[in-house]
């Protein structure tokens, strides 16, 4: 009598966690992203879309700074025009902090051609800068930090 209802248990159980195994595989299955969908949107598209952002009479900080933040997030220095409207948005909603932090996101995205592509975006969006009145990181001492020393590993 033991043998025969260890056997009906052992095979209740087989068929609970086969029952279960399929549950939770169509779960997954079901749950599962497909991550194979491609961006098809072109550099232009992609420049109108925040041109068209940054450009809203209605936008305000938290929107600017979201913005932002997406195009930091991004593996990408953003065009001159862009970097225009988001300069000429800052100015909308009163935030030039904000306005020289981006910048200096600007900089830092520029990685290891920062010689190169830096100085042509600073030549592209000079007139912004100049009407706006915004002064670069560089110009207000951002570059250099204020208590900075010197490496030990470069002393001699």
């Amino acid at each position: 009598m033991l043998r025969s209802l260890t056997s009906l248990m052992n095979k209740t159980a087989k068929r609970a966690s086969a029952n279960q195994l399929r549950c939770t595989t169509a779960t997954i299955l079901h749950q599962r992203r497909s991550m194979s969908a491609h961006n098809t949107e072109t550099d232009e598209e992609f420049d109108k879309r925040y041109l068209d952002f940054f450009n809203r009479k209605d936008i305000d900080g938290w929107d600017v700074r979201k913005a932002m933040n997406d195009l930091s997030g991004m593996d990408l220095v953003p065009e001159p025009k862009i970097i225009e409207a988001a300069l000429k948005a800052c100015r909308r909603v009163n935030d030039y902090a904000l306005a020289v932090r981006f910048l200096e996101a600007v900089h830092f995205k520029c990685g290891d051609d920062v010689e190169k592509i830096y100085p042509y975006i600073l030549q592209e969006i000079r007139k912004t800068l100049d009407e706006l009145g915004i002064d670069t990181p560089d110009k207000l001492g951002y570059d250099k930090p204020e208590l900075s020393l010197p490496s030990v590993y470069n002393m001699h």
